[in-house]
């Protein structure tokens, strides 16, 4: 993908490439010699300025937020653009065999036994077959890169694990959780506005149809929810923060009992919440999540990692932004 191109020539061709990159798609940055295009930044962005769409009205402070998720998405792939050299260098590809075992471990998870269910699985998140292999292989040697690189900075210390209980204690005793009942209306993270305002207009009518007097809300998730949980009503059981997708987990915890949300954007569409009960959290023992804490800890201290490694990558490379 990369060459390295020590003449004049090579130098006014490369520059001859970019200019008319420009032509077509609008250059978003060069990594040493690769370009990355405004169109790649803006698909890898699709799904947060689908919600920025539909939910900030403010055309300001839209431009505004759409220019920090564009710039956000901007930063990852020059991140994984540093990361691919070094996967390239030091000879971290994902064989053949790796990645077919890894593709059989998704359909596993998902139950899925046949090609055929499994290309429809992924056609609904917008894959095809073969880009999913893609954006899987370069996981993976991602994953080899960071345990090579990062992983063994990773230490998390038993003063680390008590402190970060004494911290969950104090959160968990203070909080609840809510068992709440959803409608889902779907609509695709890469919808066109007009396909995401046509959806929500759906979901703020059902919204509204939820708090009629006498309507009962299973019922109405039953007939008209689009999400897996219809047939039992929209009904998600009880569960604490941290388990629900962020902007689904803000509204569940905001609403009182009984109380029906406004419509609520996910990557999965358009959602109308009802809870319907909050009960007391009692605080599991130090033993008990010892565990979780732990891994929850090596993620963050990972991430933590990751970003320095970049910036070090970052710091001995060329990178020119164009936006």
């Amino acid at each position: 993908m990369k060459k390295l191109m020590g003449t004049m020539v090579a130098a006014l061709l490369l520059n001859g490439a970019v200019a008319r990159a420009e032509l077509v798609d609008r250059v978003a940055a060069v990594v040493n010699r690769d370009v990355i295009a405004l169109s790649e930044v803006e698909k890898r962005a699709a799904p947060e300025l689908a919600r920025l769409n539909s939910a900030v009205r403010d055309p300001k402070q839209r431009a505004e937020e759409r220019a920090r998720v564009l710039k956000t998405s901007l930063n990852t792939l020059i991140g994984e653009k540093l990361m691919e050299v070094e996967i390239r260098e030091l000879g971290l590809a994902v064989t053949e065999s790796e990645l077919e075992a890894a593709v059989s471990d998704v359909k596993r998870q998902n139950n899925v036994t046949d090609d055929a269910s499994f290309e429809r699985l992924l056609s609904g998140e917008g894959f095809t077959v073969k880009t999913y292999k893609d954006f899987l292989r370069n996981q993976m040697s991602r994953m080899k890169l960071v345990q090579m690189k990062v992983t063994p900075k990773v230490k998390v210390s038993e003063e680390d694990l008590k402190a970060a209980y004494t911290q969950y204690a104090k959160l968990e005793s203070g909080d609840a959780e809510v068992h709440a009942r959803h409608i889902l209306v779907q609509v695709d993270a890469k919808a066109a506005p007009e396909q995401v305002e046509v959806a929500r207009k759906k979901a703020q009518a059902l919204a509204e149809e939820a708090r009629k007097p006498g309507v009962d809300f299973a019922e109405l998730a039953k007939k008209k929810s689009e999400g897996p949980s219809a047939s039992d009503g929209g009904d998600l059981g009880f569960f604490r923060r941290g388990v629900m997708v962020p902007a689904f987990e803000r509204v569940a915890f905001t609403l009182k009992e009984g109380e029906v949300s406004e419509p609520v954007r996910t990557q999965f569409g358009w959602h109308v919440l009802k809870v319907e009960e909050r009960r007391a959290v009692d605080v599991p023992p130090f033993e008990q999540v010892k565990a979780e804490l732990e891994n929850r800890l090596k993620m963050q201290k990972t991430e933590k990692f990751v970003e320095q490694y970049v910036q070090e990558l970052r710091q001995k490379a060329s990178v020119e932004e164009k936006i």
